[in-house]
């Protein structure tokens, strides 16, 4: 019923459907989490974000924190993910019936992505997102201040910042 009235109110009000959505207390937890794992803004944090992609927009349903998964992930001070524990994080994903549809860290600056982002994309596969929060998330996270990334494949990037809630939406429902 949701989604049908999503769908609706999106139809009248002339906009197309969000390509991501997230709860905004799934969001607004999972971003304080990320805080706080900065380590008083010492270092980058980041999390996979896991959910569901059934054709219509990607749904966000929960953070797993890079450091959880990999405990010497962020102990350079920027994300460095070893990728030989990503079974872990596989096993979690078939526990809970979620795939990864999107992941997101945050930088010391802005929400450009670095040369080191763009090189080495954490899903390398095309369609996958990456959402690069600020100030190390010392402040509102929401769409419109955050980077917004597709990767296309063979070292391409689509920027989707400008579009703000029009590419990625918090919702209050389920």
């Amino acid at each position: 019923m949701r989604s049908f009235l999503n769908k609706l109110l999106g139809w009248l009000l002339g906009r197309p459907d969000p390509r991501i959505t997230c709860r905004r207390a799934v969001w607004e937890s999972g971003v304080a989490e990320l805080a706080r794992r900065t380590k008083g803004r010492s270092r980058e944090s980041g999390a996979f974000l896991l959910g569901r992609d059934d054709g219509g927009p990607k749904q966000i349903l929960e953070f797993v924190f890079y450091d959880d998964i990999d405990p010497h992930a962020l102990d350079s001070g920027i994300v460095h993910f070893a990728g030989n524990r990503l079974p872990i994080l596989w096993e979690h994903c078939r526990k809970r019936g979620y795939g990864v549809v999107a992941d997101v860290h945050v930088h010391p600056g802005g929400h450009g992505q670095s040369a080191s982002d763009q090189a080495d994309p954490v899903m390398p596969r095309a369609g996958h997102i990456a959402f690069i929060i600020p100030d190390f998330a010392s402040r509102e996270a929401r769409p419109g201040g955050i980077g917004m990334y597709e990767y296309l494949g063979d070292g391409r990037w689509k920027n989707h910042t400008k579009e703000g809630s029009g590419f990625f939406h918090l919702t209050v429902l389920a």
